[in-house]
Formats: C-alpha cells, structure tokens, sequence
C-alpha cells in the first residue's frame, strides 16, 4: 500500500508538469494570426454561406456518397460475421447473411 502511494506522490506533480509545459509550448508557438473575413467564415460543400444564390447540389455527387456509405457499414458488419461463420450453426447465419443482403440490395435499388 505504501509503494502505491509513493508511487501516486511521485506520478501526480510529474503529470501536472508535463501538462503545464505542453500548454505553456502551444502558448508560445501558436500561429498570430489576422482576422479576415474570408477565413474566419464558415465553409461547408463549397457553397458560400453569405450569399443568398445558392447552386443546386449535385445529386450524382449524393448518391454516391450514399451508396458508399451503405457500403461501408456492410463492410463493418460483414467482416466480424464472416469471422464467427466457422463457430456457428450454418443454417442460421446463411439466413441472417440472406437477410442482411435483400435488406441491402432493396436500400440500393431504392437509391
């Protein structure tokens, strides 16, 4: 019990040091930047957010985000699957693969 505490004694004032130098650091080097009005604004899908004319997104650029992003989470969700496949009864996971795909190729077809 008495070396956790030594240890807690030691380990605290070293933490808080090194917090302090890093802060102190980020301090000193920073970046002295002027204002400007254009940097400063916000920017989102390269549209500017101080206009009142605004183009029409693009839908193709939509859809393919879109179905990128069905197709990643398949991915996130597949893989730890396939890796449990040989522990497993066959019959239900062919089910559940079955299913996770017309769910799948339904939301595709929809896009």
């Amino acid at each position: 019990m008495e070396k956790i505490i030594v240890q807690l004694i030691l380990f605290v004032p070293l933490v808080i040091l090194v917090i302090l130098v890093v802060l102190g650091v980020s301090i000193i080097l920073r970046k002295k930047v002027k204002l400007n009005r254009e940097k400063s604004s916000p920017f989102e899908c390269g549209f500017d957010s101080n206009s009142n004319f605004r183009l029409p997104f693009s839908l193709r650029f939509f859809l393919i985000t879109i179905i990128f992003l069905i197709f990643d989470v398949e991915i996130v969700i597949l893989l730890p699957a396939i890796y449990r496949l040989p522990k497993s009864i066959l019959i239900y996971w062919s089910r559940v693969f079955f299913l996770f795909l017309l769910i799948l190729l339904l939301g595709l077809f929809h896009e």
